[in-house]
């Protein structure tokens, strides 16, 4: 301490006290710089820093060493070379269309996506004069078919929301590169693991066939906890990396460094996790083909499943390519009361929305109101989504077998 600061007030010391902790420290986990307002040494470095190339630190909306590192690691987990954080992953599909379309655009999304990211396309796209259409997820034809002038981006998700058919995602993609048109993909489902979205057509080397943007919600995987909310928005294109995120300053967005913290600390892990989820559904989406109950089970490692071949083809049939997602159809002869039923019976799967965590969860869908048709290739009843957290298989099992029962007595108590 110098001789002026000893002359200061100790109430002004707890502020402004000198001691700078030694440099070099190492550890498993990097430390977390939380921030708004970011210290510069002169008046010259104020005038003259630059964060658009992470050069440098401005303000906290713009990043801290925290949120630099993981957007660095979310890049090399999804092959690419610039990446933005988001408050959630709604917001990350938010982003881009705030920043891609305008007045007068269409964007194209499947039958089958996210039915948030619908919303954005009816409420306020619509109320700015920007169309939309729904292109059917499994035929690369009607998509190009919808392409006009006017279309300046599509969405593809792989597998889809809900339904989980996975579509011929690089046919998909090459449609959108002959005509022209930017591709951003939902990219929460392979989370960076069960394919590379910039490298779709690996075989092809430096030319590999990949979107243009991949958007992830890391509330999910990279989180692993089912308590931080968060997305990515993740390019290659230096140029579009850069009109994104000049829309990502202009709205504010921003992410707080204890959830990036909580972040880093489980992407170590996430591989693993996504293998375990992974063989779980596998085990109990074979096992759920055998219950009568359910005329038809989702899950693209399955044959029987919409898009099985294409899955296979892109990810490979390896344990770890595939998310802990299936979805059953319920036989029409079951009402909604007796579905319900079923799900309330459960007692280790609990009724809530997310996936990618560590409990199991179940949730029952009106179907009919999320898509425009009803798909030929999914049969008639009603459906719903599971998610296999880590609990032991077994459990989950004995658990879903009860709440059969439960229904059967609901039916019966109906009669």
């Amino acid at each position: 301490m110098t001789d002026w600061d000893s002359k200061l007030d100790p109430r002004t010391q707890l502020i402004h006290h000198p001691y700078v902790p030694p440099a070099q420290y190492a550890a498993p986990q990097p430390g977390v710089f939380k921030a708004s307002t970011v210290f510069f040494p002169t008046a010259e470095a104020m005038r003259t820093r630059r964060w658009m190339d992470k050069s440098g630190y401005t303000y906290g909306l713009h990043g801290t060493p925290t949120s630099y590192l993981l957007e660095e690691r979310l890049c090399a987990l999804e092959g690419g070379l610039q990446c933005l954080l988001v408050p959630s992953g709604l917001a990350a599909l938010g982003l881009v269309a705030l920043s891609l379309l305008k007045t007068g655009d269409e964007v194209l999304i499947p039958d089958n996506a996210y039915g948030p990211n619908k919303a954005i396309a009816e409420g306020e796209l619509r109320n700015w004069g920007i169309t939309h259409q729904y292109y059917d997820p499994m035929d690369p034809e009607d998509l190009e078919a919808q392409i006009s002038s006017r279309t300046k981006l599509v969405w593809l998700e792989a597998a889809g929301s809900v339904t989980l058919e996975f579509p011929n995602l690089l046919e998909m993609v090459r449609v959108c590169q002959r005509r022209k048109v930017l591709t951003a993909l939902d990219n929460t489902w392979g989370a960076g693991l069960a394919f590379r979205p910039f490298d779709l057509d690996a075989e092809s080397g430096p030319h590999s066939v990949g979107v243009d943007i991949s958007t992830h919600a890391l509330t999910k995987y990279p989180s692993g906890g089912g308590d931080v909310l968060m997305g990515s928005v993740i390019t290659r294109n230096a140029a579009l990396h850069h009109q994104l995120k000049l829309t990502h300053m202009r709205f504010g967005f921003g992410v707080g460094m204890n959830d990036v913290e909580s972040v880093l600390r489980s992407l170590p892990s996430m591989a693993l996790r996504y293998q375990a989820h992974d063989a779980a559904t596998r085990t109990l989406a074979r096992w759920a083909q055998k219950q009568p109950e359910f005329v038809q089970v989702l899950h693209p490692a399955l044959e029987t499943s919409p898009g099985h071949q294409d899955w296979k083809a892109l990810c490979g049939s390896a344990v770890g390519t595939a998310a802990g997602l299936f979805s059953v159809i319920i036989d029409a002869c079951y009402p909604q009361h007796a579905v319900d039923a079923f799900c309330d019976a459960l007692r280790l799967f609990k009724l809530g929305y997310s996936w990618g965590g560590p409990i199991s969860l179940v949730v029952p869908y009106e179907l009919e109101t999320m898509r425009t048709t009803w798909p030929a290739h999914l049969a008639k009843g009603t459906l719903v989504r599971f998610s296999i957290g880590l609990e032991e298989v077994a459990d989950l099992q004995a658990d879903l077998m009860q709440a059969l029962e439960a229904m059967h007595q609901s039916l019966l108590a109906s009669r």
